[in-house]
């Protein structure tokens, strides 16, 4: 999951007081959650700083805690509060920190009670610990915002949790067990976005395609994106977050290889390609499953890009388990890779595992990465020359449907962002093209 801090503050009434401050790190859940907890900030008075922490990788919760101690140097006298996963799987290690006023987990960041019981509390005394047992939530309340702030396209939580124990994984510990949103609710929420001007949808949770097995009826994921394409007037373009293949339903399917508002981007949690790894990593699929799964799709829906996570140096790999994680990017034909170095965490099983040297871990980082660079390179130039869909994003770029990112020649009106525009590409430059907006009036939605 990349590393990812956004900034979510309320101007203050009076200018002496305290700036309201969310900071998120880590996946895009996180991020839709950043939002919901600035709104309880807000609803509170805002005065409070809250780091929204990630915990995926040692390396992670390391940039948590650097992020904090960063803050507290900047904001000497503000409160400052630590949430999300690294915070929820080590609160009294998080709560050691002299930089924070308190910690707060997952289940309670999320209730505006929270923040409007806290922030009425005297801000000097002990340190705050609000984190409840995460193992014990049962519901996901719906994020219902009207819209996200200044962000191009809007985030729909559907889903939260993992009932999944991959042997390398912490996630559980931190987010609980899985959890689906209703589909009125996540409808209502959906509707409310497109009102507000999104254009453009992205379907986020930790596990998404596990979505409905604990609701009535046990409805699959399939069932609510058809209902939110064919019930959410004016949606232009859905997206989907990460998913797992394996938990792929037909319905689903059919609706990524047919539906054309649902975006031609696959983000698979493969993890690795090869056979043996993944069985120790306790996934669910084999490298087989990939390229027959992509191959499928590809053969209905031809223009549909391929992204994938991959774990470099996971226990036990040698090197010609690792050829096979490289040669997986060219067999699938995997056009954007998300690689992480194995980073062993505390209380799982793989981190019991015979490890591999970590010189070795970072060069086969390296490698991966430099693959997933040249097939990425290899993707965007066949573009060049093409009319494609986009999302218009602050900063003069544009996210085309297959998720390639778009310098524009002539930057938009900010009226424009989070609006869907018909893009010209022209060329590549590094890792992104470069294009102009040729169709001043937003892409029918078919």
């Amino acid at each position: 999951m990349p590393l990812v801090e956004t900034t979510c503050e309320r101007m203050p009434v009076d200018w002496a007081a305290p700036r309201a401050k969310v900071i998120s790190l880590g996946c895009r859940l996180n991020l839709a959650e950043g939002e919901a907890i600035r709104r309880g900030l807000e609803a509170a008075g805002g005065d409070a700083i809250v780091v929204n922490t990630c915990g995926v990788t040692n390396e992670a919760v390391r940039r948590s805690r650097q992020t904090i101690r960063r803050l507290r140097r900047e904001n000497p006298t503000a409160r400052l509060f630590a949430t999300g996963c690294a915070a929820q799987m080590d609160p009294t290690g998080f709560a050691a920190m002299e930089e924070l006023t308190g910690v707060i987990g997952n289940d309670a960041k999320l209730k505006p009670e929270t923040w409007s019981d806290i922030l009425a509390a005297p801000a000097d005394g002990e340190p705050i610990l609000r984190v409840d047992d995460i193992m014990s939530v049962r519901e996901t309340a719906p994020q219902l915002a009207p819209a996200l702030g200044e962000r191009a396209r809007a985030f729909l939580q559907v889903q939260n949790g993992c009932d999944h124990r991959c042997t390398f994984c912490a996630i559980p510990f931190g987010r609980g067990p899985a959890r689906s949103t209703p589909i009125v609710d996540v409808l209502r929420q959906a509707r409310m976005l497109v009102a507000a001007g999104h254009d453009e949808l992205v379907v986020t949770g930790v596990d998404i395609t596990s979505w409905g097995a604990d609701l009535d009826g046990r409805p699959a994921l399939g069932d609510l994106i058809a209902a939110l394409l064919d019930e959410t007037p004016g949606l232009v373009r859905l997206r989907l977050s990460s998913i797992d293949g394996a938990e792929i339903d037909d319905v689903l399917f059919e609706r990524i290889a047919g539906d054309r508002r649902l975006a031609p981007y696959l983000h698979l949690s493969v993890q690795s390609g090869d056979d043996m790894i993944l069985k120790r990593m306790k996934r669910r699929h084999r490298r087989g499953d990939v390229i027959r799964l992509v191959e499928e799709l590809r053969t209905r829906r031809p223009e549909l890009a391929v992204g994938a996570d991959m774990i470099a140096g996971f226990p036990t790999e040698t090197a010609g388990m690792f050829a096979n994680s490289l040669a997986l990017v060219d067999d699938a034909g995997i056009n954007y890779l998300h690689v992480f170095p194995f980073s062993p965490r505390r209380g799982t099983p793989a981190a019991r595992m015979p490890q591999v040297d970590r010189l070795v871990v970072r060069q086969r980082a390296m490698q991966l990465r430099e693959k997933g660079e040249a097939a990425t390179r290899a993707f965007l130039d066949h573009l060049i020359g093409l009319k494609c869909e986009a999302t218009i994003e602050s900063g003069g770029v544009a996210r085309l449907d297959n998720f390639a990112e778009v310098i524009l020649t002539d930057p938009p009106a900010p009226v424009l962002i989070g609006r869907s525009r018909t893009v010209e590409i022209m060329d590549r430059k590094g890792l992104r093209l470069s294009g102009a907006i040729v169709a001043d009036r937003p892409v029918a939605a078919e």
